[in-house]
């Protein structure tokens, strides 16, 4: 009986035992689930009140790191910029100075570069990081991308330095030869050449000086405020009159076709500008006894019909290199003929600007020895677009540009000499 009685005694306390157990696991189990886990601290709710609200409205790529160094908060921007990768952040220099941050607090700004993400070519990323505390744990990154403003600084330093360089020239040449003239002041025909001279370079220092004041205009000018139709048959024929006694001294014919009576809408002023430009640049780098030709036609194209306008020449034509870079300002595909032309490199520069700045575009084709051909797609006026329509369904004309299937300028009369249009190559 004192054994059973051993036993039964002996059970009981390991069942008092093992209950006292369960109980207190099961309470350390529900305390541990209470705690805060590193996985928790990288949710939503750790930041303060208000913060994921502000970051989600800033422009700068933003990124929270907690204690650990693991993400907490990153924007899509962070992202596209490469700084965040598989929940860490990837910039080392970034890195080191959230440590530091959150070490003593400090608030800390450098600026970086940092390569481009793929393969890591082309030029580098420009950024500004800025690492504040955000409470007591946190620390927040704001990264700002400069690439952008480094590159218009870099394109404002090279203009005025292209300035500088192309108005001391003309200058230069004026102070040497007004010491010429007063030194030769005995002798009227020195005086006569050297003054000759004085306005040759005055002609091309007021070049200068307009074109600088159109490219400012176009780039700071909405054309469209004050856009009207403008008929391409005007433009041509202003361009043409411009030219025409630089043309005549080099008995370069200049001849205009295509089809008549069409109408873009935009500024009448720049347009007429941009198309007098490639019809001089045109003149002034064909060869003797060539012919420059302008033709205008309607094309069809998604969103509504184009107005092409192409310049040709037989000229010296441009290599595949200078193609690219022809639309830059202050470029000249050859230097010693644009002193010779009186060139300030600024003439395709407005150029490309008007048009873009009328919602078209510029090309051009050129092979050397070959000529080129220069064009202007802009878009068709609206009335004018649905005047040629109707009078297009009157007539039962069905050619897409417009013209009668039997006689292209039957119907029209145009205010210049016409030839067939030239092509377009590609």
């Amino acid at each position: 009986m004192d054994v059973n009685a051993a036993v039964a005694a002996a059970a009981a306390i390991a069942g008092v035992l093992t209950g006292v157990i369960a109980m207190l696991a099961f309470r350390w189990s529900e305390r541990e689930q209470k705690r805060p886990t590193r996985t928790s601290l990288h949710t939503d709710p750790v930041l303060p009140p208000g913060v994921d609200t502000v970051l989600s409205v800033l422009r700068s790529s933003a990124v929270v790191l907690d204690e650990a160094d693991a993400v907490v908060k990153a924007s899509s921007a962070a992202y596209a910029l490469g700084l965040v990768r598989g929940g860490k952040l990837a910039v080392e220099p970034m890195l080191q100075m959230a440590r530091d941050t959150r070490r003593d607090g400090e608030i800390r700004q450098v600026e970086l570069d940092l390569p481009r993400r793929g393969n890591g070519r082309g030029e580098a990323l420009a950024v500004s990081a800025r690492v504040a505390p955000l409470g007591s744990r946190l620390v927040l990154l704001l990264v700002e991308d400069l690439t952008e403003a480094r590159r218009i600084e870099a394109v404002r330093r090279d203009f005025v330095a292209n300035v500088s360089h192309e108005l001391k020239t003309p200058v230069g040449a004026l102070s040497l030869l007004s010491e010429a003239v007063m030194d030769a002041a005995d002798d009227p025909e020195a005086v006569e050449r050297f003054a000759g001279r004085m306005q040759i370079e005055a002609t091309r220092l007021t070049n200068l000086v307009q074109e600088l004041i159109d490219l400012s205009r176009v780039q700071n000018d909405d054309p469209l405020d004050d856009a009207e139709p403008v008929r391409v048959d005007e433009l041509v024929a202003e361009a043409i009159d411009r030219c025409r006694h630089a043309a005549g001294t080099k008995q370069i014919t200049m001849a205009a076709g295509g089809t008549a009576d069409l109408h873009v809408r935009g500024n009448r002023g720049q347009l007429a500008a941009a198309l007098g430009n490639l019809v001089e640049n045109a003149v002034n780098y064909s060869p003797a006894r060539t012919r420059v030709g302008i033709a205008a036609r309607r094309v069809a194209a998604t969103g509504g019909d184009l107005i092409e306008i192409a310049v040709t020449d037989q000229g010296i034509g441009i290599s595949e290199k200078d193609k690219e870079r022809v639309f830059e300002r202050f470029y000249r595909v050859d230097p010693a003929r644009s002193r010779a032309t009186g060139g300030t490199g600024l003439g395709l520069a407005i150029v490309k600007h008007v048009v873009a700045s009328h919602g078209g575009e510029v090309t051009v084709w050129s092979a050397e020895g070959q000529g080129s051909t220069f064009t202007l797609r802009l878009p068709e006026a609206g009335p004018a677009r649905d005047r040629a329509r109707q009078r297009s369904d009157r007539d039962g004309i069905g050619d897409e540009t417009g013209r009668s299937a039997s006689s292209p300028h039957a119907s029209h009369t145009s205010p210049y000499e016409t030839f067939p249009a030239p092509e377009v190559l590609p």
